[in-house]
This record gives C-alpha cells, sequence and structure tokens, in this order.
C-alpha cells in the first residue's frame, strides 16, 4: 500500500516501503514538522482577488505553503483580498498582515460558509487564529487574538489590577466617545490624587506633587462657568460695589449739594448729589476694598437724572487714590478718568446709567488701605442745560483670592 499523507504533507509511509529512501523521506517530514511547529514564511499576496495557500505532499517547502506556523502577508494591495487554505488542514497560526494600501485581508478556507478571520482596512496588526477541520464541509477559522489584550484590540477588563498605566490621549466611555482627554507637561511635577472617604465623608480630589502650595485649575470654555450642582460657584474675578449719593460729601470748594426730591407722594424720594451744569462741582466718598482685591485699577458706572427734560449729555470723572496704616491721608489723586457722556432721555427724573468707563488707577494702591474717591461733572464734555442728581456710582473692580481669610 502506498504512503498516505496528513493535511499538512507530512509522509505517513507504509511497512516495507521507500527501501534504501526511508532515512531521507524521514529528514523531510522533520523538516516539515519543523515548519509546522515553529517555522516563519514571508508570503506575497496577489494585490487583488484571492491567493491560495497550498500543502507540497512529502516536500518542504517555502512557496506559498499553509504549514508554516508563523507567517507574514506582504504586498501593495490594490483591492479587498482573501487568503484561502485547503479543507483538511489543522494548524493554529500567527499571522502578521504587513500589506500596504488600506484594503481588507480575509484569511478562511478555500469553501465553506465560514468567514474566517479579517484584518479592516488599515489594520496591520498580528493575530493568532486557529484552523480546525472539524466539520469537513464547513470548516472554521477562529481569532483567538480576540481573548487577547493587544496594541489594537478593543478589549474589556475585568477585576484587573493596572499599575501606573500611561494613558497618551484619552480616556473614552462606553460608546466610544471621548470621556476625558489627557495631556501632557513636560517635567510635571504635580498632580491630582483622587481618594474615596468612608460612610459620613466625601470622596476627595487633591492637589499632590514636589511643590509645598499648590493650586487646582478647573478652566471652564468660552462663556461657561463652574457650578457645584446647579448653581454657579463664586470666583475671584470682577467683582462690584455700589455707594449711594447719602455716603458721599461734597468738596468744601465747588461741592455738589445733597437734596431730597419729593416726585410723587408715597412714592420714592430721590436722595441725590445736585451738580450744576457750569461749574465742575466734586464730591468724594470713600471705601474699604477688601482683603482680596487684587490693589489693581478699577472701572464705574454713574447713576443719575435730569432735573428737567433737557436731552444734553451728563458724565462725570473719577480720581483716586489709598492711604495706609501710619500714612498721612493728604496725599495727590490718581489721574481722573472721564465716562463716556450719555444723552438724557427727555424725561424728567429717568434714571440714567452711563456706560462703563475706562480704567482708573488708584495712586498709592494696596492692601488694607483706605480708598477716597473724587467724582466731579463733567462739564467740559457733557451738554446737559440743567442740574444732573447723582443718586450713586458702581464701582468694579479684581479679586484675585477665593476670599478675605
Amino acid at each position: 500500500m502506498p504512503s498516505t499523507y496528513t493535511g499538512l504533507g507530512t509522509q505517513l509511509m507504509t511497512t516495507g516501503e521507500n527501501a534504501g529512501t526511508w532515512g531521507t523521506k524521514t529528514n523531510t517530514n522533520l523538516n516539515i514538522i519543523e515548519q509546522i511547529s515553529g517555522g516563519y514564511v514571508s508570503i506575497a499576496l496577489n494585490t487583488t482577488g484571492a491567493t491560495t495557500l497550498a500543502v507540497s505532499d512529502g516536500a518542504a517547502t517555502d512557496a506559498n505553503q499553509v504549514g508554516h506556523r508563523v507567517m507574514n502577508f506582504t504586498a501593495a494591495l490594490a483591492g479587498n483580498v482573501t487568503v484561502t487554505i485547503p479543507l483538511d488542514v489543522e494548524q493554529f497560526y500567527i499571522i502578521k498582515n504587513s500589506t500596504t494600501e488600506d484594503f481588507s485581508v480575509q484569511f478562511k478556507y478555500v469553501s465553506g460558509s465560514d468567514s474566517g478571520v479579517t484584518w479592516a482596512a488599515g489594520d496591520r496588526g498580528t493575530k493568532i487564529v486557529y484552523a480546525t477541520a472539524n466539520d469537513a464541509t464547513n470548516p472554521t477559522i477562529v481569532d483567538a487574538t480576540s481573548a487577547f489584550v493587544t496594541a489594537t484590540s478593543t478589549t474589556t477588563l475585568t477585576n484587573k489590577t493596572l499599575t501606573s498605566p500611561k494613558i497618551v490621549t484619552s480616556i473614552l466611555d462606553t460608546n466610544g466617545l471621548e470621556l476625558a482627554l489627557i495631556t501632557a507637561t513636560g517635567s510635571a511635577v504635580n498632580e491630582f490624587t483622587i481618594a474615596n472617604a468612608a460612610a459620613g465623608a466625601g470622596p476627595t480630589l487633591s492637589s499632590t506633587g514636589d511643590e509645598s502650595n499648590v493650586d487646582i485649575n478647573l478652566n471652564p470654555k468660552g462663556s461657561g462657568v463652574l457650578k457645584s450642582g446647579t448653581a454657579a460657584v463664586k470666583v475671584a474675578g470682577t467683582e462690584t460695589m455700589y455707594v449711594p449719593a447719602v455716603a458721599m460729601y461734597p468738596e468744601t470748594a465747588n461741592g455738589a449739594e445733597l437734596n431730597q426730591t419729593v416726585l410723587t407722594a408715597g412714592n420714592p424720594e430721590l436722595k441725590a448729589m445736585d451738580f450744576d451744569p457750569s461749574t465742575a462741582e466734586a464730591v468724594q466718598f470713600n471705601v474699604c476694598f477688601p482683603k482680596s482685591w487684587n490693589e489693581g485699577t478699577v472701572t464705574f458706572q454713574t447713576f443719575w437724572s435730569a432735573s428737567a427734560t433737557d436731552t444734553g449729555t451728563g458724565g462725570f470723572t473719577l480720581a483716586g487714590c489709598s492711604v495706609a496704616n501710619n500714612i498721612d491721608y493728604d496725599l495727590a489723586f490718581g489721574t481722573a478718568v472721564a465716562n463716556t457722556a450719555l444723552a438724557a432721555s427727555g424725561t424728567q427724573d429717568d434714571l440714567m446709567v452711563n456706560a462703563l468707563s475706562g480704567v482708573v488707577t488708584i495712586a498709592s494702591a494696596a492692601a488694607a488701605t483706605n480708598t477716597i474717591f473724587r467724582l466731579v461733572r463733567d462739564t467740559g464734555t457733557d451738554t446737559n442745560s440743567g442740574d444732573l442728581r447723582l443718586v450713586g456710582i458702581k464701582i468694579f473692580y479684581t479679586t484675585d483670592a477665593a476670599n478675605d481669610a
């Protein structure tokens, strides 16, 4: 009886066969077994269509041989391709897709309903697959790599401990959408520490690192605000203080006059500083800014009404100086800054609010000071022919600390 062959080409010799050549054939079988157990072959695929891998019975050859354990597919593909193996082959493979151009590579049996294993277009990964002729008509090829974590795999890890994992760009949610983006800072020394908590206490997000005093920076995008729950969190930045006319005092020379005007009995009465239209009258007031003030410039808005139906414009200038502990109050004000004159509505007693002024530099501005302001009607530029009734002023300043502790 003549020899038979396995699905991968190993010769099964019958008793008494191959006299004088038995040793040579045995050596060939050993070479084939070596290929099967760990041999490597590089196979240039057809650039389109199918590449058929074959078995040369009783021969240890590399050309398009299906028996090698490790295979490297190469080619500059011009379309999606398939690589087929005979129906009776059973083997497990380590296969690297080294083809170029973005087309898919399908590895399957030459016939049958099983679709085998496919490298998607652009996938240059290595797969571990096993081919099993469990069904002579419809054998299957299985991608064992799906059970492993690889550089290109999408793997769900359960109850695994990751020690110092390096996340390069982002963390995705269960839908594959960006949940958090990760950026790197060269020579970073500070970081976050996240801690959970026992019953009765909240979890903690802390600033830690090499330095002793480390901020936590939370930066909303665009006009977004920082919130706790649904409420905006108050943060350092622009703040305002309103100073009513009743908190001001006329300057001794050319001072405005504090008057109280009854409009309609039982309605609000107008307590205002009246500024003359022809003389640059002035008032002063003083404030103490909070400790969180950055000792920088301020801006202002004036609130007034016209004493008549005149539609002429009204405006003011503001100057300031700060007086520290053990310093004489007899200081010079900083440069006066005018706001943009505003045309009155033409209706007596309408409230008029000037636009926000330019920056006012306060002379000797410093922490823990008493700041005196000088407000003057800008008769050199406004055109209203009647008294302006100033009801108050709003000062805009900047804080750079969370509170006044």
